[in-house]
């Protein structure tokens, strides 16, 4: 997982703080589904969200999110109770393809997607 800060051309009186991760095991569409739990919350509230989520990669986005809450708070000096979810992306990763042996010598094709998540944490003022 990597953080960055966002800089803009113009000047903000709002830190935001980034955190991604690249492989994560699942497809865009099964993450967008939690992507929309969070998007907009308070952080408490959204890993609260994550928590009692029941789909598995849920923790993993809780991960994600924690690192950009930690982040903000070492790196940055920023207030955990005011921050955020600004903004949750979600792309494609690379594919594995694989095969399985069918019957009469046919070959099925199955695809395991992973997805990049980013997730951007924001300062309420």
């Amino acid at each position: 997982m990597a953080m960055e800060i966002i800089e803009n051309n113009y000047i903000s009186e709002f830190m935001q703080v980034k955190a991604t991760d690249k492989l994560v095991k699942s497809s865009v569409q099964k993450l967008n589904i939690i992507a929309n739990l969070i998007r907009k919350e308070n952080v408490n509230e959204a890993i609260l969200q994550l928590e009692f989520c029941k789909r598995g990669v849920s923790k993993q986005l809780q991960n994600i999110l924690k690192s950009a809450i930690a982040n903000s708070q070492n790196n940055h000096g920023l207030d955990i109770d005011k921050l955020y979810v600004k903004e949750v992306m979600i792309g494609k990763s690379l594919t594995l393809k694989r095969s399985m042996v069918r019957a009469r010598g046919r070959i099925n094709r199955i695809i395991k997607p992973f997805s990049k998540v980013t997730i951007i944490v924001e300062e309420r003022g």
